[in-house]
């Protein structure tokens, strides 16, 4: 199995599994699946013909609708990606999920990119494929068959061919896909695991550096382990000293930890 090695800020090497071509295939056809079904739904429940008998010759207002409805598939890696933190649902399945190559989150811009290139990835020779049939030219049929299996392979032969197992977007956007099964060692890292919905408590966290924030989780998870309550005590006055934070958690465990989590949001996020 390929493995990606990040340093991080603390100079502290991480390994993370590859998710493999076979992973991210199945993932591929999972999504396909939902797209299909949303389709043959979409045909079964929308009036179509009634659509066509409201706007009667109007052409452009039942394309724009056609088009309105069918949006959903049409952006669904895109948005599934950016709602679910690097995952579509076929992902979440297959228990993989993008991230940048340096092990952070991916950007908004990252996530575009990786969809708008699955045109190349996907369809770059099926479109190649359609322009020469449509001129009619006098060809071989079994190279343009030929042509348009190529074309929807693009992406899969890169997976399987490149160091990092990225496809054609991948490699533009700087991304890659891991395996979640073989989590990496965040426990050796500043990393804290936060959900999309989290709601930081403390924006003066932003005053620590990433040595602050390694040797406080170095800290606090030594004193946990070993019920120093002394050891807390110390540090979370250590922290508001450094930040000016007035704590509203009573719990010293409780406040380190929300300390962690919300430096790691804001550190993330910008």
């Amino acid at each position: 199995m390929k493995t990606l090695q990040i340093k991080t800020a603390q100079i502290v090497n991480v390994n993370f599994a590859m998710a493999n071509a076979g992973e991210r295939l199945l993932a591929f056809i999972v999504d396909n699946v939902i797209k299909f079904a949303y389709i043959y739904f979409a045909i079964t429940f929308f009036d179509f013909q009634l659509i066509e008998d409201t706007f009667n010759d109007d052409q452009w207002s039942i394309r724009a609708l056609d088009v309105l409805i069918f949006l959903p598939i049409t952006f669904y890696s895109l948005y599934s990606e950016i709602l679910l933190n690097g995952q579509t649902i076929g992902k979440k399945l297959l228990k993989i999920k993008v991230i940048n190559i340096d092990g952070f989150k991916p950007s908004i811009a990252d996530y575009a990119i990786r969809w708008f290139l699955r045109v190349i990835d996907f369809n770059f020779f099926s479109l190649i494929f359609v322009y020469i049939a449509s001129l009619g030219l006098d060809t071989n049929d079994e190279l343009l068959i030929f042509i348009f299996l190529i074309g929807k392979l693009v992406g899969f032969l890169l997976i399987l061919f490149t160091k990092k197992n990225q496809r054609f977007g991948d490699i533009m956007a700087n991304t890659v896909v891991v395996s979640l099964k073989d989590d990496a060692k965040f426990s050796d890292t500043i990393l804290e695991k936060i959900t999309d919905t989290y709601k930081p408590a403390y924006p003066a966290v932003i005053k620590l550096s990433d040595n602050d924030a390694r040797i406080i989780k170095d800290t606090f998870k030594t004193a946990t382990k070993l019920n120093d309550y002394k050891t807390l005590i110390k540090l979370r006055s250590k922290i508001i000293e450094v930040t000016g934070i007035k704590s509203s958690h009573q719990n010293d465990k409780e406040f380190i930890d929300v300390i962690l989590k919300d430096y790691n949001f804001y550190t993330q996020s910008m």
